[in-house]
């Protein structure tokens, strides 16, 4: 009797093998939610991506600031590592899925607006805490605390190398 793996190998099986690679590469927006994840995306973007966009800041349109009522995304921003203002609504449509980087004990409020974008879209909101110039446990739970209701993953990292590690495993 021949094993699965002896019948799944044989040359009449092989017909019903998929022929193309099982996943395309993925559209991923990262944004920096503070300045010491800015510098961190700077050098990961360097290095050669499929689909994957990089913003380094947030930004509202006068009247558009977090706190200002209803709608604050139709008038948010993001500011691409090349310093182009994008808007972030259609960013977020152009997405497979968003992936948000913020430094321990930085102040991770924008967050909000992020993910305000991403829910009538449908769009997976990721979370990723990188470790802080001297950051402590508390530093780390502070930024916990901001991404916790929105991301539907969220990480810790142990250095900013885990950002490049995670987009490969995203085949972004």
């Amino acid at each position: 009797m021949l094993s699965e793996t002896a019948r799944a190998t044989a040359a009449h099986e092989s017909k019903f093998r998929v022929q193309a690679p099982n996943s395309l590469p993925r559209a991923v927006k990262i944004i920096a939610l503070d300045p010491a994840a800015a510098r961190a995306l700077d050098v990961v973007a360097r290095q050669p991506w499929n689909g994957a966009a990089f913003f380094s800041s947030l930004s509202f349109a006068p009247g558009g600031a977090p706190g200002d009522g209803e709608g604050t995304t139709m008038r948010a921003w993001l500011g691409d590592l090349a310093g182009r203002a994008m808007e972030l609504v259609g960013e977020v449509a152009a997405s497979d899925f968003i992936i948000v980087v913020t430094t321990a004990g930085a102040d991770a409020g924008a967050v909000s607006v992020i993910a305000e974008a991403c829910a009538p879209l449908h769009k997976s909101l990721l979370g990723l805490v990188l470790p802080g110039e001297g950051a402590d446990g508390a530093a780390t739970a502070k930024s916990l605390a901001y991404l916790r209701p929105y991301a539907s993953m969220l990480v810790v990292a142990g250095d900013a190398d885990y950002i490049a590690a995670m987009l490969t495993a995203l085949r972004a």
